[in-house]
């Protein structure tokens, strides 16, 4: 099967930053949010991003202009009645997603594949919301999409080798190095990524080292590009806290356990940059 058109569900960060990457790509998308507020917000996130680019000379105006003549926005999920490939990037909330997949089931082709970009939940539990379990699979891209380059392609139980294929060249074809990972918590790399980033705060609520020295530590020490607590904040202190407590939930294991220290900052609102403060403070 060819991947000629390409849906998003969701237009938020993630979503947006799909949306852009498949267009940029080549290929016509469709992308839809609950309303229409939202769904400008994104568009014009988009649209932003690829001016910066065009004034930074990484694209020509042209290039971008080709860019946004491929997208179009939506509220009607019928819009998406056409796409050969559908990508769900809703909150991380089963009882939605379950409910998206169900209603993609009944609009889209019966070719079409249904994927997620779920970082951690069961994507069995969507499949089986639908008709077609053969056809739905996790395709987890990373943030920022258009610049990171993995893509964890994750296959349930039921999951068809042809749909696997597919989505393997469909990875490569928006420049992406695909790994396979079988649907089980955390796939690849937050099953290697969430202890980490919970040691690196258990080090600092422990009065091991200081903030500046364990992500000192780790970039002179490891070569990492940056250390773990500036991730985090990139990352956003919530979103950490809730995968991990979601792994933990599946996996029973104590790596998964968020120190208390994570869990007060939540609470306080310090959620990294996008709230101004995280581990530390931004303008």
């Amino acid at each position: 099967m060819e991947i000629k058109k390409v849906g998003v569900v969701g237009c938020g960060v993630m979503g947006s930053g799909i949306t852009q990457l498949c267009a940029q790509s080549g290929y016509q998308v469709v992308v839809s949010e609950i309303n229409d507020e939202l769904l400008n917000r994104g568009l014009a996130s988009i649209e932003k991003i690829l001016a910066r680019s065009v004034e930074k000379g990484r694209i020509s105006q042209q290039d971008k202009d080709a860019t946004l003549g491929r997208i179009k926005g939506t509220t009607n999920t019928k819009d998406f009645s056409d796409c050969d490939l559908i990508i769900e990037v809703a909150i991380e909330n089963m009882d939605l997603k379950k409910k998206i997949f169900a209603e993609l089931d009944e609009i889209c082709p019966k070719h079409a594949i249904l994927a997620t970009n779920s970082s951690v939940l069961s994507i069995i539990d969507m499949a089986v919301s639908t008709k077609r379990p053969d056809k739905v699979l996790g395709m987890h891209f990373f943030n920022p999409a258009p610049i990171m380059k993995l893509l964890e392609i994750v296959r349930t139980i039921a999951t068809s080798d042809e749909t696997i294929e597919v989505c393997k060249e469909f990875g490569k074809s928006v420049g992406k190095t695909a790994v396979i990972a079988q649907d089980k918590p955390g796939f690849i790399v937050n099953r290697l990524w969430i202890p980490y980033m919970l040691h690196a705060v258990s080090l600092l609520e422990d009065g091991v080292a200081s903030r500046d020295d364990i992500d000192a530590a780790v970039t002179a020490g490891l070569n990492y590009p940056m250390g773990p607590l500036t991730l985090v904040d990139l990352t956003g202190l919530d979103v950490l806290l809730f995968v991990a407590d979601a792994m933990y939930e599946q996996l029973k294991d104590p790596r998964y356990i968020a120190p208390t220290l994570l869990k007060k900052m939540v609470t306080a609102g310090w959620l990294g940059r996008k709230a101004g403060k995280g581990f530390y403070e931004y303008k």
